[in-house]
């Protein structure tokens, strides 16, 4: 099976995840400290039966993965999560109709 981790910050510091499959909620928490923090967090509380999944971080998908490399890349994942998400956000904030004047 593969989930859905989804991460949002919700502070200045602080992030939350979500890890859902087939659209129900199957645990979540709050109040992280980092992305890779919710990364390895949501992963400690998959059981035998999830592959692999799916990370999305502020409504962005970045990509899905074995659960074995998000563990020992952790750190990794998490920067291309961010880095995806500033990128699709500056690429929309680009293609946004300028107003005049």
């Amino acid at each position: 099976m593969i989930v859905r981790i989804l991460i949002e910050r919700i502070g200045s510091a602080l992030y939350a995840y979500q890890v859902s499959a087939d659209a129900a909620e199957l645990f979540a928490d709050d109040g992280l400290a980092s992305v890779a923090e919710c990364l390895r967090a949501a992963i400690d509380g998959c059981g035998g039966t999830i592959a692999a999944a799916e990370v999305w971080y502020g409504g962005i998908v970045s990509g899905t993965y074995p659960l074995a490399t998000i563990e020992d890349n952790a750190e990794q994942v998490a920067e291309h999560a961010v880095n995806t998400t500033s990128a699709v956000a500056e690429a929309l904030l680009a293609a946004a109709p300028r107003s005049a004047g």
